[in-house]
């Protein structure tokens, strides 16, 4: 079995001249050449909403984290002096739809889908969940069930593997670009692709076995065995990958520079301890500053590899 680290993404880090082929869709305007939206000048074009809708993605069951963020929404209430209520989406293209439509003003975009909210919907990125000394991620590991036959990412020629959605970084683009460039494992060519739509989907179908494989972020995992959805005796994990930036947290481009700034505040001013978002994201202490440009550099270049388009419909 080869290391516990991609080859593709080793050779991306280290080839600091490569830059995907990020562009925004025409309707954005990025004079200062930081990848994102700009914020409109024309006053006509911007927002001020009296109640302001939060979504965070769906990696597992919206339901779950209506509760999780109750508190959170609560201040972020007294800072904006706003309504803000909890929009539960069920997928990752609802959610940037809902953004570039304007019904969603401020939400949590995972990993993978982070490149095509900035392009298609005017999505601004500025912060991340991290541990108090600063460290963030996840990793994307490939797992299955003990007794399965499958022992490494070699074994799965001729399986079944399961990934959760197109736009997902750890549950479909990192994976497949690590296969092919590590193992020589090429979707329908060499197994059989299907599709779960969540990681928690993914996580429950090889704990049940009826996936016998799957690609998934190990912090929806790690939350999953903590709350007891599954056991950890019920997965064996075979392939680890490198530390990738998590789920970011921003806002629509057209909300005024005001709002924008009093959404950063209550990101940047909430108290961790005691609350749910701790009881949930037992290894997170605070919402660090990131940057689209650079964060997301490594999962652009892998979008890059794997052919990705920002096309939008």
């Amino acid at each position: 079995m080869k290391p516990m680290y991609s080859l593709l993404v080793a050779s991306i880090l280290s080839a600091s001249s490569a830059h995907a082929a990020f562009t925004l869709d025409s309707r954005y305007v990025d004079k200062d050449n930081d990848l994102i939206a700009d914020v409109p000048t024309d006053k006509s074009k911007l927002l001020d909403p009296s109640t302001l809708i939060f979504a965070y993605t769906p990696v597992e069951d919206p339901a779950v984290y209506a509760g999780v963020w109750s508190d959170f929404l609560a201040h972020m209430e007294k800072v904006t002096g706003k309504k803000v209520k909890f929009f539960p989406v069920q997928s990752n293209a609802a959610q940037i739809e809902a953004m570039r439509a304007g019904r969603l003003h401020i939400a949590g975009f995972n990993t993978g889908s982070n490149p095509l909210a900035v392009a298609c919907a005017g999505y601004r990125p500025f912060t991340m969940m991290a541990a108090k000394d600063g460290s963030y991620g996840y990793e994307m590991e490939i797992i299955t069930y003990p007794g399965s036959g499958i022992n490494t990412p070699e074994d799965i020629k001729g399986k079944k593997l399961a990934f959760t959605s197109q736009t997902s970084n750890s549950g479909f683009k990192a994976p497949s670009a690590i296969l092919k460039a590590d193992f020589d494992l090429i979707p329908d060519r060499d197994f059989e692709p299907m599709f779960s739509g969540k990681h928690d989907n993914s996580i429950l179908g090889v704990a049940n076995k009826d996936y016998p494989a799957a690609a998934v972020a190990n912090s929806v995992l790690h939350r999953m065995e903590e709350r007891g959805v599954v056991k950890a005796d019920q997965i064996k994990s075979i392939y680890k990958s490198q530390t990738f930036p998590t789920t970011s947290y921003g806002v629509a481009y057209n909300l005024t520079p005001e709002l924008q700034a009093k959404i950063k505040e209550a990101f940047f001013t909430y108290k961790w301890e005691g609350s749910p978002l701790k009881k949930e994201f037992a290894k997170e202490d605070k919402f660090v500053p990131i940057t689209f440009k650079k964060e997301w550099s490594v999962i652009r270049k892998i979008d890059e590899a794997n052919g990705v388009s920002y096309s939008c419909r």
